[in-house]
């Protein structure tokens, strides 16, 4: 039998915290729900960040509330801080809450301070009291980001991002997330990294989340599942990075390309679960909803698999 992944679909929160302009709500349900019909398990669909600093997300309790619930999608939601994880709670009591919530530290003071406002010893006491506030009514998803290098720190040392994966799954996440934040990890140290983690945690789920910043994502992709991930996040047509209110880095700063990645892994023989015809239908409505071509080569090109065949 091929291997097979769980791809966690990132356009709606990760894609679009990064565009300058607020995305209707309506369009971002419709395009959640094209992603569900796309076969994706796992789909990443808003934040609880403060509306006045993250606008874009001010919808947050709409967009739970509008989308199509079908058996075995998990629906996630971002959340920077206590506060956050009270508005889940809220929504979830009102019969409309997400599945899953992702709780973020940062792998270095610097980036801690300026994308969280706090400092590292100051947001792992957040991230206590958002899991004993969570009470095991949501999976919980931590996330280091950085966990490859920080835009204002420059290396960064991997027994520090041990360390943070060690203290999630203390406080009980059900997965933990590496981000490559600013798109500098390689293959070499995706390799040494999750096979690290690993050893260390056998059959713990550690999701792969790789910007594409310097054309490197899908090689660090593939790296990381021969070190035995089997857990990523993409967006499609490679949007995404940091929100549009904090500046730091260039260039093309978004995710991994959804289409890419996927066609990547199916003819390689990796089993993704999702329905290419839908796949691209989904690609070609993001495409719409931002009004421009994104960055994914499939949508140009084909899937690998029906190029092959004409």
């Amino acid at each position: 039998m091929p291997d097979a992944v769980t791809i966690c679909e990132c356009f709606a929160r990760d894609g679009l915290q990064h565009e300058p302009e607020f995305v209707p709500t309506e369009t971002k349900v419709a395009l959640l729900d094209s992603f569900a019909a796309a076969g994706f398990r796992r789909i990443e669909a808003t934040s609880y960040s403060h509306p006045d600093r993250v606008p874009g997300f001010s919808d947050a309790s709409q967009v739970l509330a509008a989308i199509t619930r079908k058996p075995g999608v998990a629906f996630k939601a971002t959340c920077p801080n206590p506060r956050a994880v009270q508005r889940a709670l809220d929504d979830l009591e009102a019969g409309h809450g997400a599945e899953e919530l992702s709780l973020l530290v940062s792998a270095t003071e610097s980036h801690t301070e300026r994308n969280l406002r706090t400092t590292r010893a100051g947001q792992w006491e957040r991230v206590t009291e958002m899991a004993r506030l969570a009470d095991g009514r949501f999976r919980l998803v931590g996330v280091v980001s950085v966990a490859f290098g920080c835009p204002f720190e420059g290396a960064v040392d991997p027994g520090r991002v041990a360390e943070d994966v060690a203290r999630f799954i203390d406080l009980g996440a059900d997965l933990v997330t590496l981000g490559d934040t600013i798109g500098v990890a390689t293959p070499p140290s995706v390799r040494a990294m999750f096979t690290r983690l690993q050893r260390a945690h056998p059959g713990f789920p550690v999701v792969a989340h790789f910007h594409n910043t310097r054309g490197t994502g899908i090689a660090n992709a593939v790296a990381a599942l021969d070190a035995g991930c089997r857990h990523f996040d993409t967006a499609f047509g490679g949007v995404g990075g940091h929100p549009t209110g904090i500046r730091y880095g260039a260039g093309l700063t978004g995710n991994v390309c959804t289409e890419d990645l996927v066609s990547l892994f199916d003819a390689m023989g990796v089993e993704t679960g999702l329905d290419l015809d839908q796949l691209a239908a989904a690609s070609a409505a993001c495409e719409a909803a931002l009004g421009r071509p994104l960055s994914s080569m499939v949508a140009r090109a084909g899937f690998a698999r029906s190029a092959a065949l004409a």
